[in-house]
């Protein structure tokens, strides 16, 4: 049993409230607030003093300077009305985090004229600091609109929530400007601590909750419950969304059931193994992405029909089936192309289970 398992079972246990936390505002300087690396929100940065962030504005200090005493390296340097990308230049990380910063800027400039709606909420951790729960975008561009050396207001809770991933998640969906790939990252985490409470109520001798209360509790309706879970159902969704898949959740959950059903028809199969599940990941991905060429799987897989008879598979094993005539050019076969391959020993099968006498 895991940490977050025993503190589940405890409060189970007891009694207590699940989404029972206090908390009041309170002004805090930014410098004494953490960003979360496990929040889909998080950008890997490195704030900088508002005096080395005027410096730079000057020219009196180099964006090297900066990367080497704030160890900035693959990571977005913020400051007073300062953000420097310096990851990899024209990598996937570099455009990724470009989209962020373009975000943050225009929120930044925003705060610069007036004032937030929404403050971020945060939470005590070690040594007098904070963590970011959530609003990690704002906390970013109240750094970039007024420097990380000032203080802001913020909802702060007395302790850690029992549950941030879900508290996340909440605020993530009710979001329309947040990326999809984001929401369905924080889904996941979400539901590992629902999946956690499940586990802790069981063993306290309670049922599991219901996909309602799970939705409820998630803040979500019951149909957007079951289009998370459909698209978090195969990582290659999440990857076409982290890559700049710009289809709605309805779309992509269309594509996700109608590549299963049909490869489900296609093969004859009910229950889908691990195999199969990665085959239908790969064609998902083809499909949401529009790049039909399906990556090839590291080791290519042939089958058979089954065999239906004795005599048949004693025909398969005893005899060189290079020989039978089924129908198959065995001389101008290409042996480099998995789907001749995999054609000839379907043809072959058939022929087999019809039973015929071998020529």
């Amino acid at each position: 049993m895991n940490k977050m398992e025993k503190i589940f079972v405890s409060v189970v246990n007891s009694q207590d409230p699940l989404h029972r936390e206090s908390f009041e505002y309170q002004t805090v300087f930014l410098s004494k607030v953490k960003p979360d690396p496990t929040n889909g929100r998080f950008l890997p940065c490195a704030l900088i003093s508002d005096e080395d962030a005027k410096l730079f504005i000057e020219k009196r200090l180099s964006k090297r300077q900066l990367v080497e005493k704030y160890e900035a390296e693959e990571r977005v340097i913020v400051g007073k009305n300062c953000i420097i990308n310096c990851m990899k230049y024209g990598s996937f990380e570099w455009s990724k985090a470009q989209k962020s910063i373009d975000t943050i800027v225009e929120l930044g400039d925003n705060i610069a004229v007036c004032e937030m709606i929404q403050v971020p909420t945060i939470y005590p951790i070690e040594n007098g600091d904070f963590q970011i729960l959530t609003g990690h975008r704002r906390f970013f561009a109240l750094v970039y609109a007024k420097g990380y050396d000032s203080y802001e207001q913020f909802k702060v809770y007395d302790r850690r929530p029992l549950f941030t991933k879900v508290k996340q998640f909440q605020e993530n969906a009710s979001r329309e400007d947040l990326p999809q790939y984001g929401k369905l990252q924080a889904f996941q985490n979400a539901l590992s601590e629902i999946n956690a409470l499940n586990k802790a109520r069981k063993s306290a001798g309670h049922k599991a909750l219901t996909i309602k209360e799970v939705a409820a509790n998630l803040g979500i309706s019951m149909g957007a419950y079951d289009n998370y879970n459909v698209l978090t159902r195969y990582p290659s969704v999440l990857r076409a969304y982290e890559e700049g898949c710009s289809l709605s959740f309805r779309k992509a959950k269309k594509i996700v059931t109608s590549v299963e059903s049909e490869y489900k028809q296609t093969h004859g199969k009910k229950a889908l193994n691990a195999l199969d599940k990665q085959t239908i990941s790969e064609s998902i991905y083809a499909r949401v992405t529009g790049k039909h060429q399906i990556r090839k799987l590291a080791s290519d897989i042939y089958k058979l029909e089954p065999i239906r008879s004795a005599s048949a598979l004693k025909t398969l094993l005893t005899n060189d089936v290079t020989k039978i005539d089924c129908g198959v050019n065995w001389q101008e076969l290409d042996w480099e192309d998995h789907a001749s391959i995999s054609s000839a020993l379907i043809q072959l099968s058939k022929y087999l289970n019809q039973d015929q006498p071998q020529r």
